[in-house]
């Protein structure tokens, strides 16, 4: 079957001959009210569910893998990326505007699913290595379902009173988590690049005001791109953003760091915020927590940490050893789209001090949400207060409804399988003769570099980083794993982020034989990179 055809659809749906099903489907259209019959929606919610199921077992299982689905062929297991995705996008962006209600509902569902199975990478694959994987649960998918379905209202307590409160309740469970103190507290948003805006936006109010003259902040070079745009959107100008860089262990250098606040201060500038790594996105870095926490409580700074990825490492004993300090922070931003395994679009900000959220968000209400002012109680509060949404996705359900399946100790359990798991694959680098290990394993990263054979022809720095370049294309064209090079001490390196709990010992290690074979027909040939002689 081609990407260009759709799957079979049955010759019977629910009871029904196709064509009766699409005349039905028509009927509820025509008339402007934008709803299908009711044994339409059922099967084709029976069909979505089918091809979200069929998805899930194929990223589970792994590239190349035969199965069947209640009596369906499947081709094969997914792979983590399709090589015929940009012919797909290319004839999506020219689609005219559908007039016409869809001949066949149905046959539309099964095409979107092979649109979105073909035409994208998996984040939720086991051999999805690159980035900082979305490896969701199938619970977070159900919960987004149900909020959507539903239609639910979360900012306001007027109209969303159980969902507020379950909430409050995943924030609450969320900080327990994370071995915070329940003084923090804060709110969902859609993910790490908002829970910055929103913490640093509480920071710039608290102690320079909205007009922020001579405002200046303070971050290493490994510090995620969603802040130093979120301070630009802040109005924080980038002649006062100080972007200082890291030390031989890629973490923010602290005596540079007061060198370099109190040389503004005598330049008549107004320091207020420092930002720290809790699992840099490169290496899986840590900040010194402790002792910016110490120099920010001296000087009167904010320290943010943006935990998005690395802070649900403190679920663990050893994660929350490597990240001591953390409870000492300002706020903290978390993802749990990434280590916490939900849907992507689920983040989080917490705050110690959460009334400074409803300092900088809080208005005035409209007199048309006068009738649903309440004031607030024990734990209660109107999210549209502290935060820059008014009608805000339900995305705490997700976790939630996680916690509540699957328990708190089954998450935990996970996040250690992420880390032993960097422990074993750093463990089998180091025994390849093609490798060396670079960084790590630091919270599930690990990052190694090349050997070249030792009759391999000599090559500069550059041609060895264009080899990691390339043997990372050779490997996303085959499908087979997603691996995507950072940079280290300035040279590309091969990096390994393991945190799907879905993720297998020999998988991995499939994916560094696999690595190990392109990097020495890449190394040994007498090509230089970019296909000269």
């Amino acid at each position: 079957m081609t990407s260009g055809q759709l799957v079979a659809v049955p010759d019977l749906v629910g009871g029904r001959p196709p064509q009766q099903l699409r005349s039905a489907a028509a009927s509820g259209v025509v008339d402007g009210s934008l709803t299908l019959p009711a044994d339409v929606v059922a099967e084709l919610g029976r069909r979505v569910w089918e091809l979200v199921s069929e998805h899930g077992d194929a990223a589970g299982q792994g590239a190349g893998k035969e199965r069947a689905t209640q009596g369906r062929a499947v081709e094969r297991a997914l792979p983590v990326a399709s090589p015929g995705a940009r012919g797909l996008a290319a004839g999506l962006r020219g689609e005219p505007l559908p007039e016409a209600a869809a001949g066949d509902p149905l046959a539309l569902v099964d095409a979107v699913g092979r649109l979105l199975r073909e035409g994208n990478a998996h984040p939720d694959h086991p051999d999805f290595l690159a980035f900082v994987p979305s490896p969701g649960t199938v619970t977070g998918v159900l919960g987004a379902a149900l909020a959507a379905g539903f239609a639910v209202p979360t900012g306001w307590r007027f109209t969303g009173a159980v969902s507020s409160a379950i909430e409050s309740a995943a924030v609450r469970w969320l900080v327990e988590l994370l071995g915070l103190s329940p003084r923090y507290s804060g709110l969902f948003v859609s993910g790490g690049s908002t829970a910055n805006l929103t913490a640093l936006t509480a920071a710039r109010d608290a102690l320079v005001g909205t007009e922020a003259p001579g405002a200046t902040a303070y971050f290493s070079d490994q510090t995620h791109l969603s802040v130093p745009r979120a301070l630009h959107v802040l109005g924080i100008g980038r002649d006062r953003v100080r972007v200082l860089p890291a030390d031989a262990q890629r973490r923010i250098p602290v005596a540079d760091l007061v060198r370099r606040v109190a040389r503004d201060r005598r330049d008549g500038l107004r320091p207020f915020l420092v930002v720290a790594n809790a699992g840099t996105t490169a290496t899986g870095d840590v900040d010194p927590l402790p002792e910016l926490a110490a120099f920010c409580r001296d000087e009167g700074l904010w320290l943010h940490v943006d935990g998005a990825f690395g802070a649900p490492a403190a679920l663990t004993a050893r994660g929350r050893a490597a990240l001591a300090g953390l409870d000492a922070a300002d706020s903290v931003s978390v993802d749990p789209h990434k280590w916490l395994f939900q849907p992507a679009g689920t983040g989080c900000v917490l705050l110690r001090d959460p009334a400074r959220l409803g300092h900088a968000f809080g208005v005035a209400l409209p007199g048309y949400l006068e009738a649903g002012a309440t004031a607030d109680g024990d734990g209660e509060v109107d999210y549209l207060q502290w935060g820059v949404e008014q009608t805000r996705e339900f995305r705490a359900l997700r976790l939630w409804m996680s916690l509540k399946v699957f328990g708190a100790d089954a998450f935990r359990a996970a996040v250690e399988r992420g880390m032993r798991t960097a422990d074993d694959t750093a463990a089998y680098i180091r025994c390849r003769p093609e490798f060396e290990v670079v960084t790590g394993p630091s919270l599930a990263v690990v990052t190694f570099r090349g050997v070249p054979p030792a009759d391999a022809p000599p090559r500069s720095p550059a041609e060895v980083d264009g080899l990691v370049e390339e043997v990372c294309r050779d490997l996303r064209a085959e499908g087979r794993a997603m691996v995507v090079p950072v940079g280290v001490g300035g040279r590309r390196v091969f990096r390994l982020c393991v945190i799907n709990p879905r993720v297998e010992r020999d998988g991995v290690r499939g994916v560094v034989d696999r690595i190990a074979e392109l990097w020495t027909a890449r190394a040994g040939s007498r090509e230089r990179p970019g296909g000269t002689a």
